[in-house]
C-alpha cells in the first residue's frame, strides 16, 4: 500500500486512474473526489445529489477530456433508505444496521454530473 485515505462509509465506486496521475472516485455520501495517484492528496470534491456507487467514465470529445459519474445511492446500501418500514438494525439482510446514518449524509436520486479537464 503506498497510500490510503479512510472515508465515513464504505467506497463502492471503484476508482479511475488518469494518464495525468490523478485518480477519481466517489462516495456514499454522495462526493467526486480527485486524489494525486501518488500521494493520496485530495485535489478536488464536488458534492453530487446523491450517494455514488458508480464506477467514474472518461472520454474524449473535440480534443477535450470529461470525467462523468452517475449519482444515485441505491443497492444494498440504498435499502433502509428506500423502504422507511426497515427499522431494526438487521433489517434488509443488516442493511439497515450497516447504513443507517447515510441518510444524514445523501439522498436517493440519480443524476448524470459531467465535468471537463
Amino acid at each position: 500500500i503506498v497510500w490510503s485515505n479512510p472515508e465515513r462509509f464504505s467506497v463502492w465506486s471503484g476508482a479511475l486512474a488518469t494518464a495525468s496521475d490523478v485518480v477519481f472516485y466517489g462516495t456514499l455520501e454522495g462526493y467526486l473526489k480527485a486524489v494525486d495517484a501518488q500521494s493520496g492528496r485530495e485535489l478536488y470534491r464536488f458534492k453530487t445529489a446523491s450517494g455514488i456507487i458508480g464506477n467514474v467514465n472518461t472520454y474524449k470529445h473535440n480534443n477535450k477530456q470529461y470525467i462523468s459519474i452517475l449519482s444515485g445511492v441505491g443497492g444494498w446500501a440504498g435499502i433502509g433508505m428506500a423502504i422507511p418500514s426497515l427499522e431494526n438494525d438487521s433489517d434488509g439482510l443488516g442493511a439497515v444496521g450497516a447504513y443507517r446514518a447515510l441518510s444524514s449524509w445523501t439522498n436517493l436520486g440519480g443524476i448524470l454530473s459531467v465535468f471537463s479537464l
